[in-house]
Formats: C-alpha cells, structure tokens, sequence
C-alpha cells in the first residue's frame, strides 16, 4: 500500500527526535493516536456547530430526543472509529499475528468501552458542571486516553 509506506515514511523521519524516549511502536500508537484524536475534536467542533446547530434531534418513533452533542458524539466515533483501526492495523501493529477479523471485533470491544467511557463524562462534564460541549470533549478524550493505549497494546493487538 502506497500510503501507508508514505506515512512510515513521514513517521521515520521524524522518529530520531523522539528516539530515546520511546521505542517504535510506542511512537506510532502516540502520533497515529494523537491525529486521530486532533481529528475527532475538529469534527466534534464541526458537526456540533454547524451541522447539528447545538440543536437536539426528536426521534418521534421511540419517542426520544437525542442531544446535539450525544449526536455528535456519536457521529464523530463512527468516523474516527474506522480510520483509528486502519491506523493501528497498519502503520503501528503491524506485527501482530491476530487474524484481521479478530483485531477489529477485539479494536471495536476495546473502542465501545472507550467510547462509553468517553461519553459518560462528557455527560457529567455538561450537564453536571456546565463545561461547552467542544471543551468537554476535549477533556473527556484525553482522560480516555489511558485507557484506550492499555486496552489497544495488552488486549487488541496483543
């Protein structure tokens, strides 16, 4: 794949800046992860702002209103969800001997509680302590970050 040895070849470049702090794959998950996550936050910006108009969404089928930011949330996991796995599946862990269907129920699992995790605070971070929606975001998925490495680098791509 011609991209992905573009981004190792970025990524090489780059490494002996980073090369006694970290060892390769360490720095992979940390720049892959980190534009990853940059990326999840301008889209979570975006779409709460613009598409979704910081408006609540009533589902008259299950009689339920979504929140502006629980929509957005939830669109922006979908989005970083499938580029995360293809990162990590091909730039970081690319030595893993686990069957690909295996890495993504394994990388969907460990996302889901990530995810959850992620929302929950972002529920506490508004609705209890008022925060805006993009700076809770913010907060709540570099809290998450711990644990999404843990449950990646000992359970996903073991």
């Amino acid at each position: 794949m011609k991209l992905v040895s573009i981004i190792h070849h970025i990524l090489d470049f780059f490494y002996p800046l980073v090369k006694r702090f970290f060892d390769n794959t360490t720095y992979y998950y940390a720049v892959c992860g980190v534009g990853n996550l940059v990326l999840s936050w301008v889209l979570f910006y975006m779409f709460f702002q613009f598409v979704f108009k910081k408006q609540s969404l009533y589902v008259a089928i299950i009689d339920f209103t979504f929140s502006a930011y629980t929509l957005t949330a939830f669109t922006c996991f979908l989005i970083t969800f499938v580029i995360g796995f293809l990162l990590m599946k091909y730039i970081v862990f690319t030595e893993s001997g686990l069957k690909g269907r295996v890495q993504l129920f394994r990388y969907g699992l460990s996302a889901m509680i990530s995810g959850v995790v992620s929302w929950v605070l972002l529920k506490i971070f508004i609705e209890v302590f008022d925060f805006f929606p993009s700076l809770a975001n913010i907060l709540a998925s570099c809290l998450v970050v711990i644990v999404s490495y843990l449950l990646q680098r000992k359970f996903t791509f073991k």
